[in-house]
């Protein structure tokens, strides 16, 4: 177990580290591959976006499936998507390739489960994979309000939420029984009273989808920050106070401050645009639309 969290570490710690990939970046590797099988372009998308993989497998932890196993699954999935990705289609291959990782680790998890096997159709896949969460919600909201929920009711309200017939979450409670006991009891004695519930995911946003808007973030700050230094002072100065303020300021506003008229200031911050316009052409397309071009 210590070889297999010291491997799980290392792989984290090479994916954490991995370059960010901007869009244009992202599509000349996408068409790379696609149209010429460079396998040095394939290497480099899926590298940079084993992150992405790595924090979707850590969300099947509770599946009982080793850490290890889970990201190989996760990986794999990313190859997949790298394979069939469409660059034509306009899309970013990260969004894409979500959907193939969440595939491959579900289906691992799923083939491996201790229990009689769960069944293999989209809505037994759905009902394995979300009705103890959807379980442990409405039990949390019935004890908000006070109000009793018996076992059928609350069959019958899993089966509305997920959008399943109430027969298959009968059959699908009755397999999982088995392994799943009181949400609120303790998952061993090692564990210092961790209750079950503790372990399932709650309806915050996804772990890939902020590793996603980390990564675009991360990107648009670098691309800003360079645009920027290619302004002068009072260039700088007008672009924050018209488009980096909560409560953007108005011409009239600036040019009282310096001393302008409202039509130089005008003139003045479509210059600093232009100029950003022309640093960010060397890097990408895709922030030009919070200069309004």
């Amino acid at each position: 177990m210590a070889v297999d969290r010291s491997g799980e570490f290392n792989i984290s710690r090479r994916a954490m580290k991995a370059e960010m990939l901007d869009a244009e970046t992202e599509l000349k590797l996408a068409y790379a591959w696609r149209d010429d099988r460079c396998e040095e372009s394939l290497h480099r998308l899926i590298t940079a976006y084993m992150r992405l993989a790595i924090s979707m497998a850590a969300k099947f932890k509770r599946y009982g499936a080793p850490m290890n196993d889970l990201i190989q699954e996760a990986g794999l999935g990313l190859m997949k998507a790298a394979e069939k990705f469409d660059p034509d289609r306009g899309v970013r291959f990260s969004t894409y390739a979500v959907w193939w990782i969440k595939a491959s680790v579900q289906d691992h998890v799923m083939r491996n489960w201790s229990m009689v096997r769960t069944g293999s159709t989209s809505s037994q896949k759905s009902l394995f994979f979300n009705m103890r969460r959807v379980q442990a919600r409405l039990e949390r909201e019935a004890l908000k309000t006070g109000e009793p929920l018996d076992k059928h009711q609350l069959l019958e309200m899993i089966a509305q939420d997920v959008g399943v017939p109430l027969h298959d979450v009968e059959m699908m409670d009755g397999r999982l029984s088995g392994s799943d006991f009181s949400l609120n009891a303790t998952q061993s004695a090692e564990d210092e009273g961790r209750e079950w519930i503790d372990a399932l995911e709650d309806d915050a946003e996804q772990a890939e989808h902020i590793v996603e808007h980390s990564h675009d973030t991360a990107q648009l700050r670098e691309w800003l920050i360079a645009s920027m230094n290619a302004l002068n002072e009072r260039e700088r100065f007008i672009v924050r106070e018209r488009k980096l303020r909560d409560a953007p300021r108005t011409l009239e506003s600036l040019g009282g401050e310096l001393g302008l008229s409202k039509e130089r200031v005008r003139q003045l911050e479509a210059a600093a645009f232009a100029k950003m316009r022309k640093t960010l052409d060397a890097q990408s397309t895709e922030v030009r639309a919070f200069l309004g071009a």
